[in-house]
């Protein structure tokens, strides 16, 4: 058999492997390539070896994770929920949420032997398909480089703000977290263009605040307040029920004014010395000084006042941060065009559904043009990421690439 022609690859290590030729992607016997191949080899070889962890030498029927773990607890008794509820009962705030049992949820359960409700609900959005298809939806920028913002850390970082207000506080964390994990998981593909976008179909408009909490969501069984905490998180709705999803309202806002603003001077939208002159001297320049300014503030406010509140001159430069970035960044003549690309888009899907709802999943008992089915298509697209609503432009509708909201990899 004639010899294949020779390809070079280059392979980059830190150890200083250097270049290594291949010949049909196999490695050329006595190079350096055989030594990463051992090591590879012997590296997989160690991984496999703790498939089964440790068998513990000085308690019985006990496996560990490394040989040489020692790590306890150092005492064999466990807090049950009940009991870290009766703490929490002494040392939240007199105001503070309590978790109580298994909640109050819309179908009754059992409460859980170790997390509090709250835990409970925090762990489920985590888990939910709609929370990882944030990674999938535009914060700021369609199909956002590596370093920008989606709407998944957005969500992570709100939690990381909300947090750090409400455990000095003495407010319940755990609420708090569920909330701010929650709260945009009812956003459709594209930012709020899509709210635009999906509006004229219901009766109610489309908020994605409401939406997800009172249809995405829904299958969670959540508790009321972490439902009311995402439903009324926005400013422009009424105020939630309890300190918790007001923390979090002020958490949402800080964390994008300030993240957003970070991802726009890198993508040289704006720079930082175009910054108000009342942000730059009471908040800073940075993002760590911005958020820090933000959040010492609301909880000064909280040490003399006892409310869920900002300071009136750090409140002002949050409001001018804020409406800078929607002059600068969010309304700029190019934002306008992706959103309007965005309508475009998810209004041609959902009257594509409507009218074609076998494409739906579980389409076959849907009627065609029927309201039931016209909502079934706003939900169906509603959850979508960016990408795939952009695929589902281009097999479903026809469209051409440049159709579609400018910056997505289809």
């Amino acid at each position: 058999m004639a010899d294949s022609p020779d390809r070079t690859r280059v392979v980059a290590d830190s150890g200083g492997i250097g270049d290594v030729t291949v010949r049909d992607g196999d490695a050329v016997s006595g190079t350096p390539a055989d030594d990463l191949l051992a090591d590879s080899a012997a590296r997989a070889e160690r991984w496999a070896s703790t498939m089964k962890g440790h068998r513990s030498l000085d308690v019985d029927g006990v496996t560990l994770a490394h040989s040489d773990s020692w790590a306890g607890s150092g005492e064999t008794r466990i807090r049950s929920r009940q009991e870290r509820e009766d703490l929490d009962e002494k040392s939240l705030a007199r105001l503070a949420t309590r978790s109580s049992g298994a909640g109050r949820r819309a179908v009754d359960e059992e409460a859980d032997e170790f997390r509090t409700c709250f835990e409970r609900d925090r762990d489920r959005i985590l888990h939910a398909a709609a929370f990882r298809r944030l990674a999938g939806k535009t914060q700021v920028f369609v199909f956002p480089a590596d370093h920008q913002r989606t709407r998944l850390t957005h969500a992570i970082e709100v939690a990381q703000v909300a947090a750090s207000i409400a455990r000095p506080l003495g407010l319940n964390v755990a609420l708090v977290e569920a909330i701010a994990l929650g709260h945009d998981c009812g956003h459709g593909p594209g930012g709020h263009a899509s709210e635009d976008a999906l509006a004229p179909f219901l009766d109610e408009g489309f908020d994605h605040a409401p939406w997800g909490a009172d249809v995405t969501l829904v299958p969670l069984n959540l508790c009321l307040e972490t439902l009311d905490g995402i439903r009324n998180h926005s400013w422009s709705l009424p105020a939630p029920t309890t300190p918790e999803g007001e923390v979090v309202s002020w958490a949402d806002r800080i964390a994008y004014v300030c993240h957003d603003f970070e991802d726009a001077v890198a993508a040289g939208i704006v720079t930082p010395d175009e910054l108000p002159s009342v942000v730059a001297s009471r908040c800073g320049r940075t993002r760590p000084e911005q958020l820090g300014t933000f959040i010492t503030s609301m909880i000064r406010t909280a040490a003399s006042t006892g409310r869920v509140g900002m300071e009136t001159s750090i409140a002002e430069a949050l409001s001018a941060f804020r409406r800078f970035n929607y002059d600068s960044v969010y309304l700029r003549p190019e934002s306008r065009r992706q959103a309007e690309q965005v309508i475009d888009l998810l209004r041609a899907l959902v009257e594509f559904y409507a009218s074609e709802p076998r494409h739906l999943p579980g389409g076959s008992g849907f009627e065609a043009g029927s309201r039931d089915t016209l909502r079934q298509a706003v939900a169906y697209v509603a959850g979508m990421t960016d990408r795939f609503a952009c695929r589902q432009g281009i097999s479903l509708l026809g469209w051409s690439n440049d159709r579609l909201p400018r910056g997505i990899d289809v």
